[in-house]
């Protein structure tokens, strides 16, 4: 059928503010035009972020009230890990309330001046959790997943030519290479099985772990299945056991793909790292069968974690981002392609040509999505990568505006809403002027910076 419907029942609604125009011209000025900034009570549809705003199934809620608050030992941690080994068989499962945790702590330990960690592309606080420890985060994506118009299958692979030239050069530089599945900060691209194994057999040529960060590894598992040779036949559970057995380890925020409000972990296999890692958790987040969590939020990851796997879903949700997608390109609306699992995004450099990049076309678009429809995005260009660490600016290789979809949370008239809103900032693109920057922190700017119209 064309037809996409939810694979679920809504049993629970939650009534959304309808603000007008006038209202939202207001909240902009309040809130020194940063969307981060703005009271979510005043957003009509917020695509902000897709994490841990999914809504949660019946049997997560009921599954939250088994949650043993033990200090040390709950059964609902042995639950969790039972879940996560039965996807992803590391040896050391290590809760952490949410991914950035994972990452502070990982590279806390593995970081250091002088050191460099490879990804195909690291995400904003992947990516400042790396310099804060004095490390140099370097994006090693293929070239094709810097042209937004390209449509190839799998835009979020590793480049090996230049993993291998950077393993060559400063092989005793690199504590461990790093793969982002689906590639957040290059439009959601999936990664290749084939590049997977293959970034493995360098990483085992070289003597390097291989680390993922996994949080929308059952995305990236389903297109696997649609779009490479040899995986149609097999369930998205298979191809997500087989993705983590090339991998050493794993950061993962469980508000993605474990379905849930707040969560995640570090997995390991070496057992050193995961004694040091223990050590840190204890100090920062708390003992080592909680993490920073409650027994409730462990229990939900649990069940997401069977959820998220499901062939049904997933449909559902690669079908309905799609659905989002395809309707803009037909507008004429330039975004990235092909269309990402989570999110959709806007090439907002090529929608707004007119606009310098160091002028930051995609706050300007996301600014006027929302004063017009109330619709709240994510600017992922130069407002986010633009600082260098060494305090100068430069304009990022894309900039882009992500319509992140929270799992399970709006229907298919919420997307013809926002394709109608879209549609009339579209018609009027060429009214849309730069914004400047008046104030911002040393990093992760995009959070906090204040913003005026130029």
């Amino acid at each position: 059928m064309k037809t996409i419907i939810e694979p679920f029942r809504i049993k629970s609604v939650e009534p959304i503010t309808m603000t007008t125009q006038t209202q939202r011209e207001q909240f902009l000025v309040q809130a020194n035009y940063n969307l981060f900034s703005l009271k979510s009570d005043d957003v009509i549809i917020d695509l902000l972020t897709d994490s841990g705003t999914s809504a949660m199934s019946s049997r997560q809620w009921a599954g939250m009230q088994m949650g043993d608050e033990s200090y040390a030992g709950s059964p609902s941690f042995y639950r969790f890990e039972a879940a996560v080994k039965e996807l992803a068989p590391f040896k050391h499962i290590i809760p952490t309330h949410q991914g950035r945790a994972a990452e502070k702590i990982l590279f806390s330990i593995i970081g250091g001046a002088g050191k460099i960690i490879p990804n195909n592309t690291h995400f904003d606080t992947t990516r400042a959790n790396i310099e804060a420890n004095q490390t140099q985060a370097i994006d090693l994506v293929t070239s094709e997943g810097l042209d937004p118009q390209l449509v190839l299958p799998f835009k979020g692979d590793m480049d090996l030519v230049r993993l291998r030239e950077l393993l060559q050069s400063r092989c005793d530089d690199i504590p461990i290479v790093m793969l982002t599945i689906t590639n957040n900060s290059g439009g959601g691209q999936p990664v290749s099985m084939a590049n997977i194994r293959a970034v493995k057999a360098l990483c085992k040529e070289f003597d390097k772990p291989l680390f993922l960060d996994a949080c929308r590894f059952a995305e990236n598992a389903y297109f696997i299945k649609l779009r490479e040779a040899g995986y149609r036949d097999k369930t998205p559970k298979e191809i997500v056991q087989e993705i983590f057995s090339y991998a050493d380890g794993m950061t993962m925020s469980g508000k993605k793909d474990a379905l849930v409000n707040m969560g995640g972990w570090l997995a390991l296999n070496d057992d050193d790292l995961a004694m040091k890692a223990r050590n840190v958790l204890i100090l920062t987040e708390g003992f080592v069968t909680y993490g920073g969590l409650s027994g409730r939020d462990l229990e939900a990851m649990a069940i997401g974690l069977e959820e998220v796997v499901e062939q049904d879903y997933l449909h559902y949700r690669i079908t309905s981002t799609a659905y989002l997608g395809n309707a803009l390109n037909k507008l004429g609306i330039p975004i990235v392609k092909p269309v990402g699992g989570h999110a959709v995004y806007i090439d907002a450099r090529a929608m707004l040509p007119h606009i310098d990049p160091l002028h930051y076309p995609g706050q300007a678009l996301a600014i006027e999505m929302y004063r017009i429809g109330g619709i709240r995005a994510c600017e992922i260009g130069t407002v986010m990568f633009g600082l260098q660490p060494d305090g100068t600016e430069q304009a990022a290789a894309m900039d882009l505006v992500r319509l992140a979809i929270p799992r399970r949370v709006y229907t298919q008239s919420h997307m013809d809403y926002c394709i109608e809103c879209l549609a009339e900032v579209y018609a009027n693109k060429h009214s849309l002027k730069g914004v400047n920057i008046d104030w911002q922190p040393p990093a992760l700017r995009h959070f906090t910076a204040k913003f005026s119209l130029r």
